[in-house]
């Protein structure tokens, strides 16, 4: 069974550099690196090269017409809710096995709370939201399969016990993922899939 599968990366930043965003009206644009590929994260979970690499590919779609939103806090859902955006992921792409962006942070309601955040030096991490199933390694690990689907990035706080809520979410029905990805999104990752098979 797929379920929505989360991961939590630290976001850096300077909470004196998002103050003078803040008073001069300037939006906050962060760099940062979104998730990791081939390493065991927090939670024992491995993300192959590969497969990452197919989801970024097909992320970009969404990151060149400026819907690449993300929310503040994690949500059960599999879709986002665009009352509930806090910032937009302007680009991605790879600097070695970490995929790496430039996020920048929305003065959207959830956006406002954020910045305040920040702005009071609160620890945020910034975490992956897919959809997807996994398989134990011989070594004991959760690896992630090629059924993997990335929805978004989202903005979270990291609880004093990491493995508190790196968890995986209520399970989703295969049939119901078709549903929740828009069909064209599922066309763009067919043409992307036969392009690199053809190279």
């Amino acid at each position: 069974m797929a379920k929505v599968i989360r991961e939590y990366i630290d976001l850096k930043y300077d909470k004196n550099v998002v103050k003078e965003s803040i008073d001069k009206k300037v939006p906050i644009v962060l760099k940062a690196i979104l998730q990791r590929a081939d390493a065991v994260n927090q939670n024992h979970r491995i993300y192959p090269k590969s497969i990452l690499e197919r989801e970024v590919n097909n992320y970009q779609k969404a990151v060149a017409e400026g819907r690449a939103t993300g929310e503040c806090d994690h949500p059960d859902s599999s879709i986002v809710s665009l009352s509930n955006v806090s910032h937009v992921i302007r680009e991605i792409g790879w600097s070695g096995n970490d995929v790496v962006g430039v996020v920048e942070i929305l003065n959207t309601p959830k956006g406002k709370i954020i910045q305040n955040l920040m702005e009071a030096g609160v620890k945020i991490g910034i975490s992956s939201r897919c959809i997807g199933e996994t398989a134990k390694t011989n070594e004991g690990y959760d690896q992630v399969d090629e059924s993997l689907l990335l929805v978004a990035f989202d903005l979270v706080s990291e609880p004093s016990t990491q493995n508190a809520w790196l968890h995986e979410s209520k399970q989703i029905d295969m049939v119901d993922i078709r549903k929740l990805v828009p069909k064209i999104d599922r066309v763009n990752r067919v043409v992307n899939e036969i392009l690199k098979g053809s190279q």
